[in-house]
């Protein structure tokens, strides 16, 4: 089932995300959504609180990345509970967007390696470290499950510029291909 999109301004998007319990109820099915949700609105990743709902929790596919990043090819997975417990490296700038800020792309710098803790899909708890573009697709997902929007990393001239813009889709002017909600 389509879920839909939380869009920026939501207030679900500045909690910091709980986690859940193993008998979190029809977590499968929940997961099998989010998924399908990322695909068709063509998203590299999705937080639970994209879709309103405050836990920690998110789904990622870095597939599109494989050409500039081989280690990339099929790494698709799903993140529950998850706890980053170390960033370090070099700070790398890539270009960023969100499926609940439409429309606009923006240069974000982040850690290139970080270890993190965190469930996968059968609730084994697994610590791993992730390097490059995987680090960087999480660490955006993971921002979500603090209440952190990847505008809140640019500076505040870029955000000053971007006000206008974001009020904009706060109010729904925007196009998205896929279903959002607004905020209230």
């Amino acid at each position: 089932m389509l879920l839909p999109i939380v869009i920026y301004g939501h207030p679900v998007l500045r909690k910091v995300s709980e986690d859940i319990p193993a008998d979190f109820p029809d977590l499968e099915k929940f997961l099998k959504d989010m998924f399908q949700t990322m695909d068709e609105a063509d998203g590299v990743g999705l937080a639970a609180p994209q879709v309103g709902k405050s836990i920690r929790v998110f789904v990622v596919d870095g597939s599109a990345f494989a050409e500039m990043d081989p280690d990339c090819a099929g790494f698709r997975r799903a993140f529950i509970n998850a706890h980053i417990v170390e960033r370090d490296g070099e700070e790398v700038s890539r270009n960023e967007g969100c499926l609940s800020v439409p429309g606009i792309h923006e240069d974000v710098k982040r850690k290139n390696r970080i270890r993190m803790v965190y469930e996968d899909e059968k609730g084994e708890r697994k610590e791993e470290v992730f390097e490059g573009i995987k680090a960087w697709i999480i660490q955006h997902e993971y921002d979500h499950l603090e209440g952190i929007v990847f505008t809140d990393h640019l500076s505040s001239l870029k955000k000053r510029l971007l006000r206008n813009k974001l009020n904009n889709i706060s109010m729904g002017k925007f196009r998205a291909t896929y279903k959002v909600v607004l905020p209230k």
